[in-house]
């Protein structure tokens, strides 16, 4: 199927490319409306913001999936590639949302172990990607058996959001599993780039093309997102505290 080995949506490995990014929507959306319960907003403006950031979020998802089923994405011979746009957009939704008046709210009114463990996703992604380098969907490189580490950070995730509700951790461990979390997340995403075919960096037979179509896009144009934002907005968490 366009270029990459056949696939199924109803595939389970497949399916969570679709079911992860839209759990998260929800979350993210329920969070917005908690966040403006907490600071004293009256129940119409709470419905009203969480109907906008859900509105948001589809056309966002819409967007892009359309954009990468019309095949935009894979045009790599193109300067700028388009997909490269598409991750300039991702990193400035990312600061636009994190240094917002949302970004601001979440983290003054939800509790930094509930941002923790939002990260958590990653590990059931992360094992969702090996199974597609095995299915050969996805070049080695990205997945945890290469040069991808971030299945850490949602496998820590879990266990430092257990510590932080229930008293043992604090802000500082928080901090220190942050900026490793934020690492790791950069470091797949350099590998991601350089894996592309304007670059081959890890050869013509290891390309990362696999992102550019449906509804593995999602994985930058959601899970990328989402993964950055949150990193964000726990580091403005942490600041309101201290």
């Amino acid at each position: 199927m366009n270029g990459l080995p056949d696939y199924s949506l109803l595939e389970p490995s497949v399916l969570l490319f679709v079911v992860i990014p839209i759990v998260l929507v929800a979350l993210f959306v329920w969070g917005v409306a908690v966040a403006w319960r907490r600071a004293g907003r009256s129940p119409a403006a709470v419905r009203m913001t969480a109907l906008a950031t859900l509105a948001t979020s589809i056309v966002w998802l819409n967007v892009t999936w359309s954009l990468a089923q019309a095949g935009v994405f894979t045009q790599w011979s193109r300067t700028p590639p388009p997909f490269m746009l598409l991750v300039f957009a991702i990193f400035a939704l990312a600061f636009a949302i994190a240094f917002s008046r949302i970004g601001r709210r979440l983290a003054e009114h939800i509790p930094l172990w509930a941002l923790v463990a939002v990260q958590s996703f990653r590990l059931p992604l992360e094992l969702a990607m090996h199974r597609m380098a095995e299915r050969g969907i996805m070049p080695p490189q990205m997945t945890y058996t290469g040069r991808n580490f971030d299945i850490v950070t949602g496998a820590t995730a879990i266990v430092v959001a257990a510590l932080v509700w229930s008293g043992r951790g604090g802000s500082r461990l928080v901090l220190a599993w942050n900026v490793l979390g934020l690492a790791l997340l950069l470091n797949v995403v350099i590998v991601a780039l350089v894996s592309t075919p304007r670059f081959a960096f890890f050869g013509a037979e290891r390309l990362n093309v696999w992102v550019a179509y449906p509804p593995f896009v999602w994985l930058p144009a959601e899970l990328v997102l989402t993964a950055l934002t949150g990193h964000l907005i726990v580091f403005r968490s942490i600041a309101r505290q201290r």
